[in-house]
């Protein structure tokens, strides 16, 4: 269940209560008239049914509710006591309260997609764990670099907006991963450098065994079966809100450490292990975009015989 927020021009209410009252999902109507300040206008509150969720919001957006005030929107871990099920449920109502709601997923992907200075920083000091755990064949911190890494919420937002045809995200998204991933690179290649320069190798690098580095630069099969599945993981665990899952993401995809490689095997001239790892990199980016973007109007094709109103994303057609 939801609880919704929300600040109406003066007059509006009784129109959008209206329409509220249509929806057996929408309870606990609230209407404070003309108590809202900056800006003026009527405070609505109501509860909300997940199942309900999805056609509720896009009349919502419709209406043109939230154009000069936000909607807030608050997921309700437990109500006592739990709201009664309609005596009698057919198999679409249940499938609509288990529905993603687009209008959220959306909405905590636009959150997340800000590229403030502690994105790059949070690129670099992953690019320089991954770097450490290259030089010293350690995989635990290459895992913890993989997640320290912030760069799948500008994947999502690229991969969200090439699916909603929204081309802003798309271009701000790419500018921030090339950008972030080039600083992270020439970071962890200075790093190289100065550990080569002051003689500070370890033995086990410096003699060619490097088996996390070998595993990072060698794209192949396997590389594309487990980013594709990353990607597929990545979108329904945001749908459903499991971040657990979604932090299995972050340690399953080579894109950190394909960075902090390439920038270590430039500082050391392994030219081929750097090519390795650039392609790596290029490829692990390129199927998460792609898949995701897949998986999101997938998943929307599957749940549109549940939702009357199938969503679309901001800037769609």
């Amino acid at each position: 269940m939801f609880q919704v927020h929300l600040v109406c021009r003066h007059g509006e209410s009784d129109r959008l209560v209206g329409l509220l009252t249509t929806d057996a999902g929408v309870r606990n109507i609230v209407v404070l008239p003309a108590s809202a300040r900056r800006p003026d206008g009527d405070v609505v509150q109501f509860d909300l049914a997940a199942g309900s969720a999805n056609p509720v919001l896009r009349q919502l957006h419709d209406l043109g509710i939230g154009e000069h005030s936000p909607v807030a929107v608050h997921i309700v871990d437990a109500a006592l006591p739990e709201p009664s099920p309609p005596a009698r449920r057919g198999r679409r109502r249940r499938l609509g309260e288990i529905a993603p709601v687009w209008e959220l997923l959306y909405a905590r992907i636009r959150a997340d997609a800000v590229y403030a200075p502690s994105f790059y920083m949070l690129l670099v000091i992953a690019g320089l764990i991954a770097a450490v755990g290259i030089l010293t064949n350690s995989q635990i911190l290459i895992v913890g670099a993989m997640v320290v890494g912030p760069e799948y919420s500008a994947i999502i937002s690229v991969a969200s907006g090439v699916e909603s045809r929204d081309w802003a995200p798309v271009r701000a998204g790419l500018i921030a991963l090339v950008s972030g991933f080039l600083l992270a690179i020439v970071v962890t290649l200075i790093f190289a450098w100065c550990t080569k320069a002051l003689g500070k190798t370890p033995t086990a690098y410096r003699l060619g065994l490097r088996p996390v580095s070998a595993l990072i630069d060698s794209p192949n099969l396997f590389s594309v079966v487990v980013a594709v599945l990353a990607g597929i993981v990545g979108v329904v665990s945001l749908a459903e809100s499991r971040a657990n899952a979604l932090i299995g993401v972050f340690i399953s995809i080579t894109t950190i450490p394909a960075a902090a490689d390439a920038g270590v095997s430039l500082a050391y001239h392994l030219w081929s292990e750097a090519g390795g790892s650039a392609l790596q990199l290029l490829l692990n980016v390129g199927l998460l975009i792609i898949v995701g973007a897949l998986v999101i109007r997938v998943m929307k094709i599957l749940w549109r015989g549940v939702d009357d109103t199938p969503g679309r994303g901001p800037g769609t057609g």
